[in-house]
């Protein structure tokens, strides 16, 4: 009797990623484009830049519409969520977010559109964010950020995957030779995990399996790129000011949380924030950005990026 697809699937966690048992992985939610434009409920303009011809890597920049030559404005370089493997820089979901961010930070944005699995496994995600920092940081003949960017204020930001990017990056900034300058990091929801349960922690089979079938040659659930506190490099975040949102509802809670706790005391020397929406789910504020709550947590990251 023929096996059904079914009886072939290994592994699946909806929307992100099926694996089969021959080894074959496939992305569970069809990417849709959204075009670069001036976004007519904020005014806010985007357009497209690439990176790196030869691979592809590019990004969606965005400048607010109040944005003038005589004021400088701070710069975000944002890394979007999805597991690794789903939604981009160019989705309706994060181009829509960023609008708003961008809007009510009065900010330069750049949303790195990073290779993702399954065709592209980490660790290609990271490098590619570190090859977008580098470009940014180029000061390339780009006149969004030549014009009106202050390299003074710089920041990272990014939810879920995009928040362990963020963290990751801030890291290898502090450990590898470069010329970067970043005034602080968002992590919204970071996706890290482990392989000791955190006490009060939720089941988190689904998102260790995650982490396998997007980075087959890791070294496990403690590979220090998914449980920052296995990296002895932990402390070293090259910022002095860190923003870690958690919500209540949200499987990932207690590892944002333990995060921050341990940031706190392992000799970082810098400012570090905290914020909890207690009765949301992960990224709530992504994809249902009207809600009062997101509206409210919009609002401490805008804070959080136009302090002096």
């Amino acid at each position: 009797m023929a096996s059904t697809v079914a009886d072939d699937v290994v592994f699946e966690y909806p929307p992100f990623i099926r694996v089969y048992k021959d080894g074959r992985k496939e992305r569970l939610r069809e990417d849709v484009f959204i075009a670069a434009s001036v976004d007519p409920s904020t005014g806010v303009s985007s357009k497209d830049v690439v990176i790196q011809p030869e691979t592809g890597l590019s990004a969606r920049m965005y400048l607010p519409k109040q944005a003038n030559r005589a004021t400088k404005l701070p710069l975000v370089i944002y890394f979007h969520g999805g597991g690794f493997c789903i939604e981009s820089a160019f989705c309706p979901t994060y181009h829509n977010y960023l609008n708003l961010l961008v809007s009510k930070a009065n900010v330069v944005a750049v949303s790195v559109d990073y290779r993702r699995a399954p065709e592209h496994p980490l660790p290609v995600a990271y490098e590619d964010s570190w090859t977008a920092l580098k470009w940014v940081f180029s000061h390339p003949d780009e006149e969004w950020l030549t014009k009106y960017a202050d390299y003074n204020r710089v920041y990272m930001a990014g939810d879920s995957a995009g928040g362990n990017i963020s963290h990751n990056m801030a890291v290898r900034a502090h450990i590898e030779p470069n010329n970067f300058k970043f005034k602080g990091i968002v992590l919204a929801h970071p996706y890290f995990i482990g392989s000791t349960p955190l006490a009060s922690e939720g089941d988190m089979d689904l998102l260790g399996k995650l982490w396998l079938a997007v980075y087959p040659t890791t070294s496990g659930l403690d590979d220090p790129l998914v449980n920052p506190l296995k990296d002895p490099n932990f402390s070293k975040v090259a910022c002095k000011r860190v923003l870690v949102c958690v919500a209540g509802l949200d499987v990932l809670v207690h590892r944002g949380k333990h995060y921050h706790e341990n940031l706190g005391k392992c000799g970082w020397e810098g400012v570090l924030e905290f914020t909890e929406t207690e009765a949301e789910p992960h990224v709530f504020h992504v994809s249902t950005p009207e809600v009062a709550s997101a509206g409210k947590l919009m609002e401490r990251v805008v804070s959080f990026l136009n302090a002096t």
